[in-house]
């Protein structure tokens, strides 16, 4: 970030909060976020509803992006809602929807403390002791979202809320693997699988649908934010906790089923104790398939990014390899969940 548009924020930030004095000392990119950019800045600001705020976040769209992703300012609006709604996530503060500042939109948020780094969360022994916290913490934190139920005039960007969000999300991913100028026969016939065991529809909430450990922070064993609400849409809850359980976010630690950082059942009890009731767990290895094939679709559309010339990019080539596993992931957990209907 040069300083002339360090300086042009600062002049913005104190319009937009009434402060005497708003100045940017600093300014580092962090890491993490193909699609979008978020920016660490140390502050002075007296007065103003910000008055002493030291550090904050700016988030703003990266060079490319992907279709599925919300904007910004729908994003600020997701944040907002998740925030009004008591769950752990950086407080919004404000937004800036127009791109005349920067030369595209942007909104600033409280930072939240801690890591998000997945190898760390999945593998450092000083967490062993708070997994269980954590794993429940995380539950508690899906069940308050899970609450915010359509219709809501301040998301009415989501669209009406699908009467069979595994039908839609079905559909969505058939379409996208037609777009492709290859057949990917395991995606299809994982797909195939899900068309013919379809469960019968739960009521659509408002989910994150990337909630996986990599897109939270957690300092001292607890978690202090949930991040990357750009994918959020009115579902079916289970969609979340199958993403968040799928094998593909455990980031090798198979064993802590739970994103791998924690237990199914702490995973299951926390959600319970916020919710008051339990949904049909029983469900779950469904939707864990679901994200495995919505995964694998994801990652071929990063690789087609590379593939195609339009974005020659390391990085995005091998998430592309990604599809591979995941194809070999579905068969096996197809079989898994086939074994145990017949009691083999």
């Amino acid at each position: 970030m040069d300083a002339g548009i360090r300086a042009a924020v600062a002049e913005w930030l104190l319009s937009e909060t009434g402060a005497e004095k708003t100045t940017i000392t600093g300014a580092k990119l962090l890491s993490g976020g193909a699609i979008q950019e978020n920016w660490l800045l140390d502050l002075v600001v007296r007065g103003g509803r910000l008055d002493g705020l030291e550090q904050a976040v700016l988030r703003t769209d990266a060079a490319s992006g992907v279709d599925e992703s919300h904007g910004r300012v729908e994003e600020f609006r997701l944040l907002s809602v998740g925030f009004e709604a008591g769950m752990t996530v950086p407080e919004p503060l404000v937004l800036e929807p127009t791109g005349s500042i920067t030369g595209k939109p942007f909104y600033v948020m409280h930072k939240a403390g801690g890591t998000a780094n997945p190898r760390m969360l999945t593998r450092d022994a000083a967490l062993d002791p708070h997994r269980t916290g954590l794993a429940r913490q995380i539950g508690r934190e899906m069940a308050r979202l899970h609450r915010i139920q359509p219709p809501r005039p301040e998301l009415d960007f989501l669209g009406d809320a699908p009467a069979n969000p595994a039908a839609q999300r079905i559909s969505e991913l058939y379409s996208f693997l037609d777009s492709l100028p290859k057949a990917y026969p395991a995606l299809e016939w994982g797909l195939r699988w899900l068309e013919l065991n379809r469960p019968a529809p739960s009521p659509a909430v408002l989910c994150h649908r990337d909630f996986r450990t990599g897109n939270y922070m957690v300092a001292d064993g607890k978690l202090t934010g949930v991040l990357d609400w750009e994918f959020a849409g009115w579902s079916d809850p289970l969609e979340d906790v199958g993403w968040f359980c799928a094998r593909c976010w455990r980031f090798g630690s198979d064993a802590r089923e739970a994103g791998g950082i924690g237990s199914r059942d702490d995973l299951y009890a926390g959600y319970e104790a916020e919710a008051g009731s339990a949904p049909d767990w029983s469900l779950v290895p469904y939707w864990e398939v679901l994200a495995t094939v919505r995964w694998g679709a994801i990652a071929l559309l990063q690789g087609e990014r590379h593939n195609s010339g339009a974005e020659r990019s390391i990085e995005l080539a091998l998430t592309g390899r990604k599809a591979a596993e995941m194809e070999l992931d579905i068969l096996q957990q197809i079989d898994e969940i086939e074994r145990t209907r017949a009691n083999v």
